[in-house]
């Protein structure tokens, strides 16, 4: 592929890539320099034998920021941390983008107190839905040794983190009314309720992203959707697969307001045995 060519899929991943360095680093300005370094990669790179280019960039720019971290650890320096909107230009979509993915200073004071390893694990793990094999490569650590950091990490987060409250009768609503357009085959009434870069994953895989893409894909399983209902998956209203009663899977859902931004499918028995079928009636 010519420059060019590279420079206009570079522009396309660039959003999701400054994400990405955003929530690594907390700062915007090292966010910037990553992703610029991400390019100057790229730019250089023979891309013939590259079949993921957003998975490739992704990698690129986790190292970049993983060094970051570290250097900034070893030099004890304060994050450089600009959660806040001063400087930032209102009229600038991609900006007002990342200041709306950004993490809150709440949580973005946890993930200063994490090891840089530890940071990195669970922000592509537990954010971007990165699969542990790919993190393990970037660290240099094995798949279990990379789950190990992710949940230490995501315990140091909950641990760490005021409970929110969770608004239950509002994400009723929003799950009721995902469930009534899947059963009617509603597309649009699918699109209504899901953030235009919801996310469908099962475990570390992304099956679909994006709204039209997931909800085709929900569509696809109309039919089954009777056998669906309203329960409490891992703290927040999901959905419960029971045919005949009993319970053989469940859908989690993470919401931003009025809109589902992940869905998750869920078939582990020991998560399965946490769905709470009575929390949400009928």
């Amino acid at each position: 592929m010519d420059q060019a060519g590279l420079a206009v899929r570079f522009e396309e991943q660039r959003p999701r890539l400054r994400a990405v360095a955003y929530r690594m680093l907390g700062s915007h300005a090292e966010a910037d320099d990553a992703v610029q370094n991400a390019w100057l990669r790229l730019s250089g790179a023979d891309t013939a034998e590259v079949a993921n280019l957003a998975g490739w960039l992704t990698t690129v720019v986790a190292r970049e920021c993983l060094k970051m971290l570290r250097t900034r650890r070893n030099r004890r320096e304060e994050p450089l941390a600009d959660i806040t909107a001063a400087g930032h230009d209102a009229g600038d979509p991609e900006a007002e983008a990342l200041l709306a993915d950004a993490v809150g200073p709440a949580l973005m004071v946890v993930l200063d107190s994490l090891a840089p390893a530890e940071r990195l694990a669970f922000v592509l793990h537990d954010v971007f839905a990165v699969p542990f094999g790919e993190i393990a490569a970037i660290l240099g650590r094995s798949p279990a040794a990379t789950r190990q950091l992710t949940s230490r990490a995501r315990r140091r987060v909950a641990g760490a983190t005021p409970p929110r409250h969770v608004d239950i009768a509002g994400q009723r609503r929003v799950v009721e009314a995902f469930l009534a357009a899947l059963r009617h085959g509603d597309l649009d009434g699918l699109l209504a309720v899901l953030d235009p870069d919801v996310l469908l994953r099962d475990g570390d895989t992304g099956l679909a992203r994006g709204a039209r893409a997931v909800g085709a894909h929900a569509l696809t399983f109309s039919r089954a959707a009777r056998f669906v209902r309203p329960a409490l998956v891992d703290g927040t209203v999901g959905l419960a697969i029971v045919p005949g009663g009993r319970l053989i899977g469940a859908l989690g859902f993470t919401f931003d307001h009025d809109r589902i931004v992940v869905i998750e499918l869920i078939g582990d028995p020991g998560r399965l045995r946490q769905v709470d079928l009575a929390a949400v009636r009928p």
